[in-house]
């Protein structure tokens, strides 16, 4: 496990320049134009610390916020600890995640996480064995990284979002599986849930 967030994102960087690995990045999502797409009970103006505030929720407690993902009870997080670099904090994590290409089918997943509260930039780096879990995995798609951010202006706040999968070779089904993914007039479903259990609005699209 990394020392600190800056030697993480180092580390993410070197795989999405991988030539053979599978890097893929979704368009940005502006919030605020996505949400003219929707219902709300109460009008909203989405800010940028609300984004953050919901992204570092996520990383520590993603049960809550992307069920449709995880196996429910399956997610846990430990292990704690700050970051004296960038204000932020690291932490690991396990959870049984829905594969990407068959997603009927749970696999546990690792993760060492690293919030960079300065960049406002949250580093999750795919690993088979974490200190405190019960068992070395051995899974059965490639490992994965993925960054999630909140960018722009604090009135007009942008979700960035994009995933490295360690693949032997470039993966033209997992590309195309996260191109059907990419719709940036559509909120992420993380988001949807903020919406609704944090702010306590409701919304549909």
């Amino acid at each position: 496990m990394f020392n600190n967030c800056l030697d993480a994102e180092k580390e993410f960087e070197n795989c999405w320049s991988n030539p053979n690995y599978t890097a893929i990045e979704l368009d940005d999502v502006d919030v605020n134009q996505a949400l003219a797409h929707y219902k709300l009970q109460k009008p909203l103006h989405f800010t940028k610390t609300m984004l953050w505030n919901m992204e570092m929720k996520k990383s520590w407690n993603p049960g809550a916020y992307i069920p449709y993902v995880l196996k429910e009870g399956s997610a846990k997080a430990w292990g704690k600890k700050p970051d004296s670099k960038t204000g932020g904090e690291i932490f690991v994590r396990s959870s049984a995640q829905r594969k990407w290409l068959e997603s009927e089918i749970y696999e546990d997943v690792y993760e060492e996480v690293y919030v960079n509260n300065q960049r406002q930039l949250i580093t999750f780096l795919g690993v088979k064995n974490l200190e405190g879990a019960s068992k070395v995995l051995n899974p059965t798609q490639p490992l994965f990284h993925v960054q999630h951010g909140a960018s722009g202006p604090e009135d007009q706040p942008r979700n960035t979002w994009r995933i490295v999968h360690l693949t032997p070779k470039k993966d033209p089904e997992m590309i195309k599986r996260f191109e059907a993914m990419n719709d940036p007039r559509k909120l992420p479903g993380f988001i949807e849930n903020y919406i609704k259990n944090d702010l306590g609005i409701g919304i549909e699209k």
